[in-house]
């Protein structure tokens, strides 16, 4: 009996190849996900300890009424009212905040005690007081810093309208001449003489028209002459131009100081600038809009229309404007240009 032959193992295992294992690859690596999230943790809790239910209140979507065109419509607010809502940008002036109390708390429970006891006494009269102090009008100080204002303010429009370039006139001084005489302006400039040679023959006036103005020949000496003039000229500019940019080079420094002290110079004036704009910015209200704040002009009665007593004084019809500036001035309105 012959060897048997050996057979390949090949075939029989090829099988084990085919097997996939992607969805236990896909387990081990969403398992090791969710121990590192704490994932896992989630998943074994129950789900009581996650969620809660709250069943002592339970709104319903009908209970919620509807609201309709109209009441939207109402509900907006007017641009007035918007304006005048107090915005917390705006800050504001320090003559308008309300200074704090500096009684003490147990002189204002006294105060509090003697007015009850005076209201239980009895009805007592009130006493009749001058809200606009009547009596020789003491407040002279403010009424002449008013006028004092107002008197700046009329001369700076003044000196403007000095200090302004001169316009163009209208209207020059001069005489008017008419068409005919306009003709005869320049008949009377000529001289006698002019008229004489007028007056000579045609021969004689062709004779001149001839006649050719002879020019003096330039001889070889002269032409010299110039050239050398003309060099000698050059070299002269030429040395003096050395001698100035020799000057220049040995005043370097004081160049160098001339250009320290300019830049210096520039930098105090923009500086200067810089402050005074920021001061003016302080003093002045906030720039809401477009338009900027302009004040009204002060109303400072002179000294002939101020009369005895300020009940005798006739209304002013622009106090609806006046408090329209001091919201301006505030900073409760937005400027307008009008």
């Amino acid at each position: 009996m012959g060897k048997a032959a050996k057979t390949s193992r090949k075939g029989k295992k090829a099988w084990r190849a085919n097997i996939k294992t992607d969805d236990i690859d896909d387990y081990f690596v969403k398992k090791t996900k969710d121990s590192l999230c704490g994932a896992s943790d989630l998943a074994e809790a129950p789900i009581d300890s996650i969620c809660f239910d709250d069943k002592s209140q339970s709104t319903v979507v009908s209970d919620i009424p509807v609201k309709r065109k109209i009441e939207k419509r109402r509900e907006k607010i007017l641009h007035h009212e918007r304006v005048l809502e107090k915005n917390a940008y705006v800050k504001p002036v320090p003559s308008s905040t309300l200074k704090k109390c500096k009684k003490k708390k147990k002189d204002f429970a006294k105060s509090k005690s003697e007015t009850q006891n005076t209201s239980n006494d009895g009805d007592i009269a009130p006493a009749v007081v001058d809200i606009w102090n009547d009596k020789g009008e003491a407040n002279v100080k403010a009424r002449k810093d008013s006028l004092a204002q107002a008197v700046a303010d009329e001369m700076q429009k003044v000196y403007q309208k000095e200090l302004a370039p001169q316009p163009v006139p209208l209207v020059v001084a001069g005489e008017v001449f008419d068409e005919e005489d306009k003709l005869f302006l320049d008949a009377d400039g000529g001289d006698e003489s002019d008229l004489g040679e007028e007056d000579m023959g045609n021969d004689g006036g062709e004779q001149l028209a001839d006649r050719k103005p002879k020019e003096k020949r330039v001889t070889r000496v002269v032409q010299n002459r110039r050239n050398r003039r003309k060099e000698q000229l050059k070299a002269e500019e030429e040395a003096k131009k050395k001698d100035n940019f020799s000057k220049e080079i040995d005043s370097l420094s004081d160049i160098m100081k001339e250009i320290a002290e300019e830049d210096e110079d520039k930098k105090r004036r923009h500086l200067r600038r810089e402050v005074a704009k920021q001061e003016k910015l302080k003093s002045g209200p906030p720039r809401l809009g477009k338009h900027k704040f302009k004040p009204a002009p002060m109303q400072v009665l002179l000294t002939e229309e101020i009369s005895g007593s300020l009940r005798k004084l006739k209304a002013c019809p622009t106090l609806v404007r006046d408090r329209y500036k001091s919201f301006e001035k505030r900073g409760l309105l937005v400027p307008r240009a009008k």
